[in-house]
């Protein structure tokens, strides 16, 4: 799908800002609405590309296809109900990318419908799948990723001394899985046949 020419950087660049900013101010924003305002103090409740840009990361997301924002700080003990609460603010990275990949697909349809821009229809043909698979990738349950938070939160709390232990060594075995093509193998299926749906709800709009 992806090439490293750079008419495809410049085209898949504003769906990649757009994707991690909405990601991570959405953890950001849902802990602050539960009750922690440790993000908004390390001033992360923005929608500012630059607060949220690791730029390491940006720039492997880029060339590599693998990279990774700035992690959002939050404290679960300021939640009410901690478990939930940490639940909530996990999923709402990925959910906040699977509604904006349905929103961006709206316009999409419409200005296909009113011949609009090539230009900006290939961008947010990219900016959808962008938007798909950083939220499928995220659902994996390999910590740091935000499935494995996910799963943390339906266990005991005793299981969370053996996270944690377990978290020195995720890095090492997510890269091995990405370079052995284990998470390729199931995360672009999942995201063609999201994508194909959205497509078919292009056409249904024209």
């Amino acid at each position: 799908m992806f090439s490293l020419d750079i008419n495809t950087i410049l085209l898949t660049l504003p769906g990649i800002l757009l994707a991690l900013t909405v990601h991570e101010f959405s953890h950001a924003y849902s802990a602050y609405l539960l009750g922690d305002p440790t993000a908004k103090h390390y001033g992360r409740l923005t929608l500012n590309p630059i607060s949220h840009i690791d730029i390491l990361g940006f720039l492997m997301l880029i060339f590599f296809r693998f990279g990774w924002a700035k992690p959002v700080p939050i404290n679960p003990n300021n939640f009410t109900n901690r478990k939930l609460g940490y639940f909530l603010v996990s999923i709402a990275g990925p959910m906040s990318n699977i509604l904006l990949s349905i929103f961006l697909t709206f316009i999409l349809g419409f200005l296909i419908k009113f011949d609009m821009s090539t230009l900006v229809y290939n961008m947010l043909y990219f900016a959808i799948f962008i938007n798909l698979v950083l939220a499928v990738f995220n659902l994996f349950p390999i910590p740091p990723l935000d499935g494995s938070k996910i799963i943390l939160t339906l266990l005991p709390r005793s299981f969370e001394e053996k996270y944690y232990r377990f978290q020195k060594y995720s890095y090492i075995i997510l890269i091995l899985l990405l370079y052995f093509g284990f998470i390729n193998r199931v995360l672009f299926p999942i995201v063609f046949y999201l994508f194909n749906l959205l497509m078919t709800l292009v056409t249904f709009i024209i």
